[in-house]
């Protein structure tokens, strides 16, 4: 190996893989960064078989194809402390490439190499794109969804560890469900080639976000594969490996006949619920919620043996239509209000046992609010 690049593509590259790698994984040639050589371009290329990113930047070789693994995290360290230089120089210190000598500026790195034969092969990018849709609209599906999941090892059931992507006719619904609340995101798309229904984990996708926050790109193009989804822009492939569990019927979940609707200005009731939290149960964390068809305004109040009890009174923009009194675990109505932008939220109700839905409201919901919804169930405490 030998080559020249500019420090910025390199280290540029360097950080896109190393999202992927496998630095917890029982097999240690998954915390190896993979480069690969082909003309006057250089694959960087990482993965721990459930993800895995691969991007290219220009380089001048000066010797032959070939491929190489270093260890992923020291060479990302080293590339994040490099000194001030434009190019940096890669080249091979021993005839069978197991050691490469880095330099830029007056520091000098010896690495030793990974066996690149034990290095797992990545799916190339499929041929057919499905579809292609705005990234600032998709990294605000992943924030107002993937909040809502479990994270791994906090259930068997992996349909809850996932974000739902749902391509179909002119849109994409991104839903997610811990099984006491669901939240869902739908956004326009304008070239959908395929429908389909695909299940990734969360964390995969949160990896995704923090890749495409990089790219200077204002759509990312989606193409599936075999039990893989992979996402592409601006020269980068990120590959996510599919759940392979159904997914909750999640429209049978959305409640369609809530007829109490009460609406709040958010800051108000985050900040209420925040505070009447305080002194809610260790076991239920519940607040309730008492509404009357004379009052514009809603009692806020929480108790416990421990911590003593709290009340509030919480002003509403509007007079419901009939009383009801229900309870919620208050960090999961706090979740979703902190992940809306819109001034006022309205909160539709139908029984103090049935879930009740979270939109926002107002004459001017912004544009990063529209086609957002929460559900949260109630807690019942009478049992």
């Amino acid at each position: 190996m030998d080559l020249v690049c500019l420090k910025n593509d390199l280290v540029f590259g360097v950080r896109l893989a190393s999202h992927a790698l496998g630095t917890r994984s029982s097999m240690p040639i998954l915390a190896g960064l993979k480069l690969e050589i082909e003309g006057n371009q250089l694959r960087l290329q990482a993965t721990d078989l459930e993800r895995a990113v691969r991007c290219e930047i220009p380089i001048e070789n000066k010797g032959e194809n070939e491929s190489i693994v270093l260890n992923g995290s020291v060479f990302n360290q080293i590339a994040s402390h490099l000194p001030s230089d434009e190019r940096i120089s890669l080249t091979s210190k021993d005839d069978d490439g197991t050691s490469i000598q880095v330099r830029c500026g007056e520091v000098t790195f010896d690495l030793p190499t990974l066996p690149a034969d034990d290095y797992p092969d990545i799916s190339p990018l499929p041929s057919t794109k499905t579809a292609t849709v705005s990234i600032s609209q998709f990294q605000r599906g992943l924030n107002q969804t993937v909040f809502a999941a479990k994270k791994a090892g906090q259930t068997t059931r992996l349909s809850l560890t996932g974000v739902n992507l749902v391509l179909k006719s002119d849109h994409l619904k991104l839903v997610t469900t811990d099984g006491y609340r669901l939240a869902m995101k739908t956004i326009g798309i304008e070239d959908i080639r395929e429908e389909g229904e695909y299940l990734i984990d969360a964390s995969v996708l949160t990896d995704l976000d923090r890749v495409l926050s990089q790219l200077q790109a204002d759509s990312v193009d989606i193409y599936k594969g075999e039990g893989q989804l992979f996402f592409h822009a601006a020269g980068m492939t990120f590959m996510a490996r599919t759940i392979a569990e159904e997914f909750p019927d999640f429209d049978r979940v959305i409640p369609k006949n809530n007829q109490i609707s009460l609406v709040f200005d958010r800051k108000s009731l985050l900040e209420a619920l925040q505070r009447i939290e305080i002194t809610a149960s260790e076991d239920s964390g519940a607040v309730s919620l008492k509404a009357t068809p004379d009052e514009s305004a809603v009692v806020i109040a929480s108790s416990s043996r421990d911590k003593g009890e709290a009340e509030e009174r919480v002003r509403l923009q509007n007079v419901p239509s009939e009383g009801i009194e229900i309870s919620f675990n208050a960090s999961l109505v706090i979740d979703g209000l902190k992940h809306l932008a819109s001034d006022e939220v309205g909160f539709w109700l139908a029984a103090p046992l049935q879930a009740a839905l979270l939109e926002p409201a107002g004459e001017k919901i912004p544009a990063s609010d529209h086609g957002f919804l929460y559900v949260c169930m109630p807690v019942n405490l009478t049992t």
